[in-house]
């Protein structure tokens, strides 16, 4: 795949970036590179490749989920200016 000299003048304008002409042409060549690279990519059967969340298959130790705290959900509503039903009420903010 191809990237044409108005293409990059083009993002170059939306991202509000100054190019000069070598940079462009430069830049020409450079995302050329890269689009065939993505390319080659795309075309790599992957129909047999399993999904991994980790390309190491790395597992992190967690803690035992325990609860720790006491439930003082009584004191702290009674502390509220304004509850209801259990809950805290709060001023509009959007209307």
């Amino acid at each position: 795949m191809t990237i044409s000299r108005e293409d990059i003048e083009k993002v170059a304008v939306l991202a509000r970036i100054r190019v000069d002409d070598e940079q462009v042409s430069a830049l020409e060549k450079d995302l050329g590179n890269i689009l065939d690279l993505v390319d080659q990519l795309a075309a790599a059967d992957t129909d047999s490749v399993e999904p991994m969340a980790h390309p190491l298959n790395a597992v992190q130790r967690l803690r035992a989920d325990e609860v720790t705290e006491t439930n003082q959900r009584e004191a702290f509503q009674a502390i509220a200016p304004a509850t209801e039903n259990g809950l805290y009420l709060v001023p509009r903010v959007i209307e």
